[in-house]
């Protein structure tokens, strides 16, 4: 039966249709809205959430190919950043930002760990690989804390490689430093999910029985999700006018691809052979950039049926050491971003660097392809690129890759390249970021005050 969540803060109403054990949370429908909500301007009266997502790269950048030459709106893309040539105007290029409690003070080794378990909290994690772990909140999850409570999930942890969660992994830190970006507390992360269909069951099942028996009959039968609900979806569409119908078809189309591709990669990676060691658990792409665009994709359609507003996405854990043939790198990313100076290897860091930003720019394009209202469903984020080393080599903390794309509703001005003085901390970008979400909030990690510049 088709139900819908009652309008809060000027936001879209929403329209679920149900099955057994199934629930698809649908775009917002100007068709299901009140008269008095679909009148005047369109930017006041049918306001779309925003959204704040943060995307970890590992290993830095090899930051001569990363950073513009001019600032300002007139500025060149260099070589790793050009597959964002159509988002240019989508873009903020930041220089200068710095994390120094990822620098190694008293600690000593143990930089790749510092740079993830620091990069959202801004607070230096306490060196120890024992059950002691103490990070901060991450400002993904003190986002979840004050908006959460408007979706059916609070937050959305995706990744895209394995990690173990206890045990030395960096010198001393914890494992759990090294596979977890998103902390709910400073003694407890947020694992990332990696396995696209665990995330698609979370985004589309009831939690509880009635969940666990939708999923053993479409398994039974070979039903898609959108075959619990297509009576209900019959009658919703009845309801509707051509716009509303055919953004419904579209919506419903998109979650029915993502399902068959999901089950087209578990049905490959069941079929290997049983004393094959494998490198993934069942149903995790071999091919890294299906992966990680798969994992796009379901974030995409969370947001559009409004299931979550915030998100973190791993491109890989903190030292990752991952190959990369398919683009003609087949050694690892870790042993590469040690380079001392060796061309060849700084050649193939940047092949990895651009390679992970072409994922990125896929990202955009999806979100940008969405309309809501007289914007696109990118106009209404706020998304973070980069990494909490700048060169893997120089394991240095200071000058940071990092882009901000979309432009927060209208509250950031991007189309340009911003260069801040030596040692701006990047949790004032965060801070500026919560800020313009409506959380009240002062300070956050070691920020110091709201970044500058971001609305010229």
């Amino acid at each position: 039966m088709t139900s819908r969540v009652k309008n809060r803060d000027a936001e879209p109403r929403r329209s679920f249709l149900r099955g057994l054990g199934t629930v698809i949370a649908l775009p917002a429908l100007e068709s299901l809205l009140p008269a008095a909500e679909t009148d005047g301007p369109p930017e006041t009266a049918r306001k779309a959430p925003q959204r704040m997502v943060f995307v970890f790269m590992p290993n830095g950048a090899h930051m001569a190919d990363w950073t513009p030459v001019a600032e300002g709106s007139d500025y060149a893309l260099p070589w790793i950043l050009e597959p964002l040539e159509s988002f240019r105007q989508d873009l903020l290029v930041l220089s200068g930002l710095t994390h120094a409690t990822g620098t190694a003070g008293p600690d000593g080794g143990g930089d790749h760990a510092r740079a993830l378990a620091t990069f959202l909290t801004g607070v230096r994690a306490k060196k120890t690989f024992g059950k002691d772990i103490r990070a901060g909140y991450s400002v993904d999850q003190i986002a979840a804390q004050h908006i959460g409570h408007h979706t059916r999930l609070t937050s959305l942890e995706l990744g895209c490689e394995i990690g173990r969660s206890s045990g030395n992994c960096d010198t001393g830190y914890s494992c759990a430093y090294s596979n977890n970006l998103s902390w709910r507390t400073p003694n407890t992360p947020a694992p990332a999910d990696i396995n696209p269909r665990s995330v698609f069951d979370r985004l589309f099942f009831n939690v509880g029985t009635s969940g666990d028996e939708a999923r053993a009959q479409r398994d039974l039968f070979a039903k898609s999700v959108i075959d619990f609900a297509l009576e209900d979806a019959r009658q919703l569409k009845a309801k509707l006018g051509n716009t509303d119908r055919r953004k419904v078809d579209e919506y419903l189309s998109s979650i029915r691809d993502i399902e068959r591709r999901v089950k087209r990669i578990e049905t490959a990676t069941a079929t290997e052979s049983a004393d094959r060691r494998l490198q993934r658990p069942t149903g995790i792409p071999h091919d890294f950039g299906e992966h990680v665009r798969l994992m796009a994709d379901l974030l995409v359609i969370a947001f559009q049926g409004d299931v979550t507003r915030i998100s973190t996405l791993m491109l890989g854990r903190a030292g990752s050491n991952r190959s990369y043939p398919f683009i003609g790198v087949p050694d690892g990313h870790h042993w590469l971003s040690h380079h001392g100076g060796d061309k060849e290897k700084q050649i193939k860091i940047r092949k990895i660097n651009r390679f992970l930003v072409e994922q990125f720019a896929y990202f955009l394009g999806k979100l940008k392809s969405i309309k809501e209202g007289e914007r696109t469903m990118l106009d209404n984020c706020m998304i973070v690129y980069g990494s909490g080393i700048a060169d893997g080599n120089a394991h240095n903390h200071d000058n940071l890759p990092v882009l901000l794309a979309g432009n927060g509703g209208g509250s950031v001005e991007s189309g340009r390249h911003i260069r801040y003085a030596d040692n701006e901390p990047l949790m004032n970008l965060y801070l500026a970021m919560l800020q313009r979400l409506g959380i009240d909030i002062e300070s956050v990690g070691d920020s110091q005050r709201p970044l500058p510049g971001l609305t010229a």
